[in-house]
């Protein structure tokens, strides 16, 4: 052998070897018929296939237990018709007829027959009853006889197991005596699933070989359009076909019947006896598979394709719930498309409000979002936590807690984008944890950050306002007026000691923010601790009668009239507002104390 002859020679082997070793290479290469070459879903059914081969078909009637014998009338081209005899023997092979022969493989040079007993009077009910072990979508129902074909003949279906019957469809000569219904009724839209009752196919002749098929679609009007006819695609779809022969044919003995006393037992008796049951369709998968199988519990099931699982695909895979499951069509896949969650979640549910509102595009919900996402589809970060755009929102870090300070912001909740905590007055930094500039820290949880006091800071707020010409007969001072005692307690509404936290103006108003710390009198609508304001008229303030200062502790005692309108405290030229010592907490309790006891009255 020449070189040039043993490389490709060795080449040949090692494919030969290699497809040895593995038999389905082939099968592996070939395309998915769901989908096109580039990856895009299309609509996809398995093959048409006769449903009922060897599948078990219960019957009402078998020959052959006890043995019997039974006789036909055979025809002959231009011969007289004769009559043969034959037995039937369950227990002999070659003389049973059982039931399997129904649907077995039939040829010319393999005809079986089943054959029910005989029947000598009034006509017997005979039964077929057929389970598919699934459902499909049959277009025709065919009985090749080996008998003279039934006089009448009815064909039910079930679409659930057997549980429930519906009759499909009749063959009489009699149809309104036989069935209660008119012979070869018109179809409309209107009853495309109304059982139909006709006398075709019901003659006697031919004696054997004869032949009953019923088309599920023909004359239907919506069988032109069948993907857009659920009411057809109902009609056609059955777990379960049952037969029931109801009335026979007599064929009359050749020679005019004969008598006496050799008279065959078998005469004047009948019989069905049916070659082959045949159940033409598809596996339902719903146009979103191209094959069944058999599971491990050996039943058979669809290879779902296109996102979709269930016996018949009949619903969307888990998770995969953007859009209602549907039937494939020619036009259209719909293929069950995955909810969009950005990788943040393992659930979701199907909304149909939201799916219209899009334009029937979207209508999946993401539910229980992880990574500290929220939103439909998981897309923006939960309260308390804000995006981290150095990241995609799929990624599991792509969300930031905000850690807004506890005293310092005013809330939990951070910008999405920026993560910038909403901060108190006179606070800032991204989470609010520090003073602004020109604020210093307070001891007050409400107002953290307070301003910083300037010198004469009380004269620089009065000096737009015009000072009165006499500030000493205007305020009238009095001798000892910094002092405090029993008298002057009992002359004012209230006493409380307080600590000044801001300022602001309001026309011709000074309003103080402070934090009332110690209530030692409230007379009228009680005084609480916590924070107020207090309002003194700027002509008061800029005489500095009272004077106060910020970010101090003061002694206020005063009275409740004055303008209702401002919430607060009042104090004026007449109120006592001196800095706070601590030696006074003593004094003012035994001024309640005194109080209680009804001292005020006679003070």
């Amino acid at each position: 052998m020449s070189r040039a002859w043993r490389l490709p020679l060795s080449v040949c082997l090692l494919a030969a070897v290699a497809q040895a070793l593995n038999p389905f290479a082939v099968q592996q290469s070939q395309p998915d018929p769901c989908y096109e070459e580039n990856g895009t879903a299309r609509r996809c059914i398995p093959e048409f296939i006769n449903a009922a081969f060897g599948k078990e078909v219960q019957v009402s009637s078998t020959c052959g237990r006890p043995a019997s014998r039974s006789c036909s009338i055979t025809e002959r081209e231009e011969r007289p018709a004769v009559r043969s005899c034959q037995v039937c023997d369950a227990s002999e092979p070659r003389r049973a007829h059982p039931a399997s022969y129904l649907t077995d493989l039939n040829s010319a040079h393999n005809l079986t027959c089943w054959q029910s007993e005989n029947f000598h009077h009034s006509p017997q009910n005979v039964t077929l009853t057929l389970s598919l072990g699934k459902k499909f979508e049959i277009t025709y129902v065919s009985l090749q006889f080996c008998s003279p074909r039934p006089e009448s003949l009815a064909i039910y279906k079930s679409m659930d197991y057997g549980r429930n019957w519906t009759p499909y469809q009749f063959y009489s000569s009699q149809c309104r005596k036989m069935y209660n219904r008119p012979n070869k009724a018109a179809i409309t839209k209107q009853n495309e699933q109304e059982a139909l009752c006709t006398d075709g196919h019901t003659d006697l002749y031919p004696l054997s070989g004869g032949l009953i098929a019923f088309s599920t679609l023909d004359g239907r009007p919506s069988g032109k359009d069948f993907d857009n006819s659920p009411v057809l695609q109902d009609w056609v779809t059955v777990t379960d076909i049952r037969v029931v022969f109801s009335r026979p044919h007599f064929p009359r003995e050749p020679g005019g019947g004969g008598g006496g006393k050799d008279e065959d037992p078998a005469a004047g008796s009948y019989f069905y006896a049916v070659g082959e049951f045949q159940v033409g369709g598809r596996c339902k998968c719903n146009g979103h598979a191209a094959r069944c199988m058999k599971e491990k519990e050996g039943k058979l099931v669809c290879d779902c394709k296109h996102n979709t699982e269930g016996p018949e695909c009949d619903r969307c895979k888990p998770f995969h719930y953007d859009r209602p499951w549907q039937r494939a069509s020619n036009r259209e896949t719909n293929e069950c498309l995955a909810c969009n969650c950005n990788l943040h979640a393992r659930r979701c549910r199907f909304n149909m409000e939201l799916y219209k509102l899009s334009g029937r595009k979207s209508g999946g919900v993401c539910l229980n979002c992880r990574h500290n996402t929220a939103g439909r589809h998981c897309h923006y970060c939960k309260e308390g936590f804000y995006r981290d755009l150095t990241k995609t929102i799929t990624h599991r870090k792509a969300c930031k807690a905000c850690d807004c300070h506890p005293v310092g912001a005013a809330g939990k909740t951070c910008n999405q984008t920026t993560g910038q905590c909403p901060c108190k007055d006179g606070v800032t930094g991204i989470t609010c944890n520090r003073c602004a500039k020109g604020y210093q820290q307070s001891r007050s949880p409400v107002a953290p950050c307070i301003k910083i006091p300037v010198i004469s800071s009380t004269e620089a707020v009065v000096s737009s306002t015009e000072e009165p010409a006499d500030c000493e007969s205007y305020c009238k001072p009095v001798k000892g007026n910094l002092k405090i005692n029993m008298k002057k307690y009992c002359k004012k509404d209230y006493a409380v000691q307080v600590n000044v936290l801001d300022m602001e103006t309001v026309g011709d108003w000074a309003k103080f923010s402070v934090n009332v710390v110690t209530v030692y009198k409230s007379r009228g609508d009680p005084i609480k601790r916590g924070d107020h304001f207090l309002w003194i008229h700027m002509k008061d303030l800029a005489c500095k009668c009272p004077k106060i200062q910020m970010s101090k502790r003061f002694l206020v005692m005063g009275s409740t009239e004055g303008p209702s309108e401002r919430a607060g405290l009042l104090a004026d030229k007449n109120s006592l507002v001196i800095q706070w010592r601590d030696v006074w907490t003593r004094r003012l309790r035994k001024f309640q104390r005194k109080e209680k006891k009804g001292k005020c009255d006679t003070a």
